[in-house]
């Protein structure tokens, strides 16, 4: 490896590991980088991370001390760098196994293998190379995994730095195993003025599970080009569902309620524009993470979870002052960001839905732009792209939970489910035990709005909000999470929740901070402060507990008119639901008995009621 000078081999060989030096040997030979630096823990290794991305041009400073820009590449409005390549994001597995996996993108891993070695061939000419090592979870904790990263990205790096914890005083203590997963990342050939990857028809984006490793070549975007976010999340699955514990596409949040000298917390899941953020940032609460969660059974008998990340990557589009205040202060204010793919205006961003009067011109994505800009297909290019994200590190905010890097993690008392549907599911609702716990949350689905192409309001499955990662057969999964629960003795209580319930005429049921009040029933049920209606469908709030939260939450008014039209239960409307889920999920091998006796069941009572009642919406207050 003639790239890499005496000082940094010697950094390397400090960690006595072979199996580090032979992935770095095999993948500097081939990627074929001119120098080669190797990252410590120590800060002025880091510093040199971050100076280098603005030397090199992947970032810019901005007006505020902290702050940078990055740009993705860009082409036209449907071809660009600016979000995850579903279709080059291929899981490898074995030609017998590709049948096992109809919701997984997969390739023939020998052939997949071929074709990315192939292009990454000298992918890293010209180029600096660094090798980064990383701790995904808490240091010193039985939940965490470490991560070796290897890019010729400045900016991946430098993200990196803010969302994950440093891992090269970590890979010493492996004592020379080979228990950690691998990121080889590169950027490819660069072109332009902020320099963006120019071939990105060539991007790929490769999962090897059977090696614990992913190849990522051509781009930049860090949901294909960051190893340790979503595409170690798949890793992860891989590896809890052959193991006793869970990964999965969590929030993790501290719920504080009034009057009472006590903190519990709470898991979520929601799919994309589903209110997962909202959630995890509700006034009042704290947030340990809003993306990735690791849960282990734990000595005290709960159900224990950490934040993988000690950072967010987080779309930025409708960020404001109002809706998102802790948020939008922090992005306003000097501390270390990187914004990414928004307008630049005299040093200050701007993105869309911020709330601010947007510049007639300034430098974005696109180059120079101007309103009416559009692109070489005629589509008009925005100020800001859609996508638009910002990397910020958790402890920057106001609200960052104390329990962050607890080793130990927190124990997890409820978990949420979200999804959106505009007139099936009530706006929040228990689930009668685990396994009907884990069916809610297989039963996700998400409708499609008005801000996707397509057909409005068709509904698609998302599972946990985790089918996009998922790289084991949902059977599996499910079985997975059934034994899990099974094995916690204080099991969290799961509830399913809908922010997206709408009238007859269209208008939303719920306002945009009503969702406090159906986390702080949900946080009281955990401690047996309120009791719940029982109907066939799951547990309900009561209207006076609701009137009594809305009261002391939201200084509101909370009528039972709405109460009752909010959580009337909608039999041939879940009907359809369970039509939807029973389709999909015929689709999967091996999917678990107590899944099928709980659709079946749902199936049976909601006959029942339609038959009984004979009306379209069922009063809670019948139960």
């Amino acid at each position: 490896m003639e790239s890499i000078d005496n000082t940094n081999l010697e950094k390397l060989k400090a960690l006595e590991n072979k199996y580090v030096l032979q992935i770095i040997h095999e993948f500097i030979s081939l990627c074929k980088p001119s120098k080669v630096t190797v990252i410590t823990d120590y800060q002025e290794d880091i510093d040199y991370v971050r100076n280098q991305a603005i030397k090199l041009g992947e970032e810019s400073r901005l007006n505020l001390k902290g702050h940078t820009i990055h740009y993705d590449g860009f082409f036209t409005m449907s071809n660009h760098d600016q979000a995850r390549d579903k279709g080059n994001t291929q899981v490898l597995v074995p030609r017998d196994e590709l049948d096992l996996y109809p919701w997984i993108n997969t390739m023939e891993r020998e052939s997949g293998l071929n074709e990315i070695l192939e292009i990454m061939d000298g992918c890293m000419e010209g180029h600096e190379c660094v090798i980064r090592f990383f701790c995904l979870g808490p240091k010193n904790s039985k939940f965490s995994i470490l991560a070796l990263q290897i890019t010729d990205s400045f900016y991946v790096a430098h993200s990196e730095d803010i969302l994950y914890r440093t891992g090269y005083e970590e890979f010493k203590k492996l004592n020379g195993s080979d228990e950690f997963f691998y990121f080889i990342h590169s950027s490819g050939e660069l072109i332009g003025d902020p320099p963006v990857t120019k071939n990105i028809e060539k991007r790929r984006v490769y999962i090897d599970l059977k090696e614990g490793r992913v190849l990522s070549v051509n781009n930049q975007y860090a949901g294909n080009s960051l190893g340790l976010k979503k595409l170690a999340l798949r890793l992860a699955i891989y590896k809890a569902n052959n193991e006793d514990w869970l990964t999965e596409h969590y929030f993790v949040m501290g719920v504080h309620p009034k009057g009472k000298n006590r903190s519990s917390f709470f898991c979520g899941a929601f799919p994309s524009a589903c209110g997962k953020t909202s959630t995890a940032m509700l006034p009042g609460q704290t947030i340990v993470g809003d993306d990735i969660a690791y849960l282990r059974v734990w000595d005290d008998g709960y159900a224990h979870s950490v934040n993988i990340e000690k950072g967010i990557f987080g779309i930025i589009k409708d960020v404001n002052a109002n809706d998102d205040p802790v948020i939008f202060a922090a992005l306003t204010s000097p501390r270390e960001t990187i914004f990414s793919n928004v307008l630049i205006k005299d040093g200050i961003p701007y993105w869309i839905g911020d709330g601010r009067p947007i510049p007639d011109v300034g430098f974005n994505f696109s180059g120079n732009w101007n309103k009416g800009k559009i692109d070489k297909n005629g589509r008009e290019i925005p100020h800001a792209h859609p996508n638009a994200r910002y990397t910020i590190g958790i402890e920057e905010l106001d609200n960052a939970d104390p329990n962050l890097h607890n080793p130990d993690g927190v124990p997890v008392n409820g978990i949420f489910y979200g999804g959106r549907d505009s007139d099936t599911m009530p706006p929040v609702l228990e689930s009668t035990d685990w396994e009907h716990g884990v069916f809610l949350g297989a039963s996700i689905e998400s409708e499609t709005t008005s801000a996707t192409l397509g057909a409005e309001g068709v509904r698609t499955q998302q599972p946990m909000a985790n089918l996009d990662f998922m790289v084991v057969p949902l059977g599996k999964y499910l079985r997975n999470h059934q034994k899990f629960g099974n094995q916690v003795e204080h099991c969290p209580k799961v509830f399913a929740t809908n922010y997206f319930l709408k009238n007859k005429e269209g208008r939303y049921l719920n306002g945009i901070l009503d969702k406090l009040c159906w986390v702080i029933w949900a946080e009281g049920r955990v401690h047996n402060d309120f009791e719940a209606i029982v109907t066939p469908l799951g547990y309900l709030p009561k209207f006076l507990d609701l009137k009594l939260i809305f009261k002391q939450y939201l200084n509101k008014e909370y009528r039972e008119e709405d109460y009752i039209e909010q959580f009337s239960i909608r039999p041939e409307k879940i009907l359809e639901k369970l039509d939807r889920i029973e389709a999909m999920y015929k689709k999967e091998k091996g999917v678990p008995e107590f899944f099928w006796n709980i659709l079946n069941t749902q199936r049976k009572n909601m006959i029942n009621l339609k038959n009984r009642y004979n009306k379209e919406n069922i009063s809670p207050l019948l139960f």
